[in-house]
């Protein structure tokens, strides 16, 4: 590509950035990738303070946004958007009216690359299966002249990645915190592991563990129990930080079963 390359990550909360993509973030940003964020919502139901309790919600988002730009920042991310979405609801929007909203990020960004949650949400967390779904019908729309948005026009994005955290990973998370279950509906959903085989790409962080941990302090509403991430053995901390696995949902430019180690593989 003659032009800058570029990626669109969308996710659903503060600090999904950090945990969950910063290794990305972070090496890309430094490649002189263009990096570019969407956050869903400002986090307002999440933990709060040293003793990671709960606040008013009101004071809880304003913070957190803060602690995400912080990150964002020390990730070397171009730009920061935040939909302002409710915090535990993104499931119950408009899905048309989010899937515009997104639709008019994408087609605005013009990314060669984006990167969400899985189907799966990654243990089952309805506001990352939301955000999934959500910007996996903008893409679609985004490329389709037809559709609406605005002044901007159609924009086809070449590669679409779902995370796709292997059972190394989640044994590495899980051993700082407790067992990931999520109650929805009244029934238990817990991380949901990918096959190695399902993992198309593989991308090498661990130049960038020191950025992602800084990016993690960021979120010091969070750190009564990210903290405990310190507590790992070397090879736990290696799975936790060391590459990032993702799924190539679908791509314009290349195939097949060869295991990728770049999100831009065919683009540069």
């Amino acid at each position: 590509m003659t032009e800058p390359s570029r990626l669109l990550v969308v996710l659903a909360h503060p600090d999904d950035e950090s945990l969950g993509f910063g290794g990305t973030l972070a090496r890309y940003a430094a490649e002189g990738v263009e990096t570019y964020l969407v956050t869903a919502t400002r986090g307002e139901r999440g933990r709060f303070g040293p003793q990671g309790k709960t606040a008013d919600p009101v004071e809880v988002g304003r913070v957190r946004e803060a602690e995400l730009r912080a990150a964002s920042a020390t990730l070397g991310i171009r730009e920061l958007s935040i939909l302002d979405y409710p915090d535990g609801a993104v499931d119950q929007v408009d899905a048309a009216a989010a899937t515009l909203t997104i639709t008019h990020h994408i087609r605005r960004v013009r990314p060669h690359v984006v990167v969400t949650f899985g189907p799966e949400g990654g243990y089952g967390h309805p506001d990352h299966i939301a955000i999934s779904q959500l910007t996996t019908a903008a893409i679609v729309c985004a490329a389709d002249a037809g559709y609406d948005s605005g002044s901007l026009p159609a924009h086809r994005v070449a590669k679409l990645y779902y995370m796709a955290w292997r059972s190394d990973k989640w044994d590495a998370y899980q051993a700082a915190f407790r067992k990931l279950a999520f109650l929805v509906d009244g029934v238990s959903r817990q991380a949901t592991p990918w096959p190695d085989w399902a993992v198309t790409t593989v991308i090498d962080t661990s130049a960038y563990w020191a950025v992602v941990w800084k990016a993690v302090c960021c979120h010091q509403t969070q750190m009564s129990i990210y903290g405990q991430l310190k507590q790992l053995d070397q090879n736990q901390q290696q799975a936790l930080w060391g590459s990032q696995e993702f799924y190539r949902v679908h791509s314009t430019v290349n195939g097949g079963r060869k295991v990728e180690t770049d999100l831009f593989e065919g683009l540069r």
